[in-house]
């Protein structure tokens, strides 16, 4: 229980940083749109490597697709992924657990 509590924070840590990495395009214009190529690929595979199966997998598709397509930068998918995973689907007849 320990572990799963220490990944459950360590996701959600490392889901804001790369979100914040992800919303720098914003930072600087023209520059930034053209790293959103190079970012997509990386975002969508961390995804995969932070959500294991199904969830892991649809996830990096949408991070994939929020991040290549100009203007979509502002959507927190890592966040909102780990909102998904730790919040609103756990498993009927398990008690929600509040840290």
């Amino acid at each position: 229980m320990t572990e799963e509590k220490d990944n459950k924070y360590r996701n959600l840590f490392l889901g804001l940083l790369f979100d914040a990495i992800g919303m720098l395009s914003f930072v600087i214009p023209g520059i930034g749109e053209f790293s959103d190529v190079i970012w997509a690929p990386v975002a969508g595979w961390l995804m995969t490597r932070l959500y294991k199966g199904k969830i892991g997998q649809a996830a990096g598709v949408v991070t994939f697709v929020e991040e290549i397509v100009p203007g979509l930068d502002v959507i927190p998918t890592f966040t909102l992924t780990w909102i998904y995973t730790y919040v609103l689907s756990k498993k009927k007849g398990q008690p929600k657990q509040i840290d």
